[in-house]
This record gives C-alpha cells, sequence and structure tokens, in this order.
C-alpha cells in the first residue's frame, strides 16, 4: 500500500477509535476523561504529522544536497 494512503487510514483510525470512547465516556457521565482523551488523540495525530514533515525536510534536504 501506499505509504501516504496507509497514514490516512492510521488518523483515521485513531480518530474513530477516539470518537467511540468519547462517546463512551461521556455518557457514563466522565465528561472530563471524554475531554482528555480528545486531546490525547489529537497530540498523538499532532506527533504523526510532525514526523512526516520531518521526513519531508529530510529528502528535500537529499534532493538539494544539503
Amino acid at each position: 500500500m501506499i505509504p501516504e494512503v496507509d497514514l490516512i487510514f492510521k488518523i483515521a483510525g485513531v480518530g474513530i477509535i477516539i470518537l467511540l470512547l468519547n462517546i463512551l465516556f461521556k455518557q457514563a457521565g466522565k465528561d472530563e476523561y471524554a475531554y482528555i482523551l480528545t486531546l490525547v488523540g489529537v497530540v498523538l495525530v499532532f506527533i504523526v504529522a510532525i514526523q512526516m514533515v520531518q521526513r519531508f525536510f529530510q529528502e528535500v534536504r537529499m534532493v538539494f544536497g544539503f
């Protein structure tokens, strides 16, 4: 599978899992846990995005010889 598509599926999977757990926590009356869980999900996706951007800049350096 193409790495970019695989990354999109990973991000979507994390989003779906976070969404389901968020709904579960809210229905159980644990709104603060739902909020923290959402924040953790955003941080995880942000870390993946930072790694992708870092890999992009490494490839750009390699192409231009920096």
